[in-house]
């Protein structure tokens, strides 16, 4: 995806793990924070908790979803992904895209890897591998800053 570029339709998920989201829920109120993580992605697990505090600092300013794109066929079990999910305290919405649809929509072939989008929908930034989770929240604090202007 280039920037600017608007959001994918979340559709094609095998499943939906704690609730379910459609873009139309995202676009409106408030910038999104889509994050695309596997169950076999060591960096992944290494900076959920940083995305998890984030997601708790922006509850009431940012949507925030995962989505679960798996590496190999063993990242393909239901049951494990929510087992991990639990473990990594993943609480958001997970779109499980066993089936690489929602992957191929983004172009996105990177676990962990971030999208932000702003309340309208277009993509703001994107950002792939570990770490830079400090860039992540400037990006985010300039489209929530850009947000505030226009209110």
């Amino acid at each position: 995806m280039k920037l600017r570029e608007p959001m994918p339709e979340l559709e094609g998920a095998v499943e939906w793990l704690n609730g379910q989201v459609t873009k139309e829920d995202l676009i409106g109120e408030k910038p999104s924070l889509i994050h695309y993580w596997s169950i076999s992605c060591h960096l992944c697990k290494e900076a959920m908790p940083q995305v998890n505090e984030f997601r708790d600092a922006y509850k009431d300013k940012l949507n925030v979803v995962a989505v679960h794109m798996p590496r190999s066929e063993n990242d393909l079990d239901i049951d494990e992904i929510k087992k991990v999910a639990d473990e990594h305290d993943i609480t958001q919405p997970i779109f499980v895209d066993s089936q690489l649809k929602l992957a191929d929509a983004f172009q996105n072939e990177y676990v962990p890897a971030y999208y932000v989008f702003d309340k309208d929908g277009q993509l703001r930034h994107f950002q792939a591998g570990g770490g830079g989770m400090k860039m992540l929240e400037k990006r985010v604090n300039r489209v929530l800053g850009e947000l505030e202007k226009k209110e």
